[in-house]
């Protein structure tokens, strides 16, 4: 409890708080993460997510990348959990100025988040590479469940706008986080392991008082943590919510 009633007390004194979440944050809605057990990397394929979710493997093989992606990354009936609405109170009351993030599951936007940063993109935008039509993760889902892939009108094909292994970062996206973090007084840091970059990148840029980690395994941040917590990223943040 101790350690709840220190993270209160620093999210009440912020003035301008950023998250910067990963995989752990939508795992309590049922979206398994990358490293678990049952993530991404204990499955059954032939090749190795890295390469599976990569531009040049789309482009040559987009049958089996639809097969693995809509079988290992859309959830489309995944809720967002404590911590999305937490997140959402919270820049909603003037205390939080975006939320950074790696998931592209757009759950921190389904829970009411306004200004959210997605470094790697999201399912629920589409669009096709022949005429640049956009498309919801629904049309895209109605056309998987007819063919094995998602074609437009024109005949193109829809690519999802998640950026893929051997893709860039969208800079504007870049710059709005680093930005955000700059300007920030408190840091909390949720369900990753910051192991992927440059995404982790970021927190370098980070010149506030305070910074927060909240994630169940070690991380390169924990020694430059105010405050470490290891309990549930959702469990944390229900507290949160109780508090206010």
């Amino acid at each position: 409890m101790e350690q709840l009633e220190q993270l209160e007390n620093l999210v009440r004194e912020s003035r301008s708080m950023v998250f910067f979440g990963g995989a752990g944050v939508s795992t309590e809605s049922g979206i398994p993460d990358f490293r678990s057990v049952d993530g991404l990397y204990h499955q059954s394929y032939d090749e190795p997510p890295e390469t599976i979710l990569s531009h040049s493997f789309f482009l040559q093989h987009p049958d089996i990348f639809y097969r693995f992606y809509r079988d290992k990354m859309v959830h489309p009936d995944a809720q967002p959990n404590a911590a999305h609405r937490a997140l959402a109170a919270l820049e909603a009351q003037g205390k939080l100025l975006s939320v950074v993030t790696q998931n592209i599951d757009g759950l921190h936007q389904a829970a009411g988040s306004k200004k959210v940063w997605e470094l790697h993109g999201s399912i629920h935008r589409n669009r096709c590479m022949e005429c640049g039509r956009s498309f919801s993760l629904a049309e895209v889902l109605e056309k998987l469940d007819a063919a094995p892939l998602p074609r437009c009108a024109c005949g193109g094909l829809m690519k999802p706008e998640v950026v893929l292994y051997e893709e860039a970062l969208d800079p504007k996206v870049m710059e709005g986080a680093v930005r955000d973090i700059s300007l920030a007084d408190l840091l909390v840091i949720g369900g990753t392991s910051l192991a992927v970059y440059p995404a982790a990148g970021l927190l370098r840029y980070f010149r506030g008082d305070h910074i927060v980690v909240i994630n169940r395994t070690p991380t390169p941040m924990d020694h430059q943590a105010d405050l470490l917590i290891t309990q549930p990223i959702g469990q944390v943040f229900s507290t949160l919510l109780r508090s206010e």
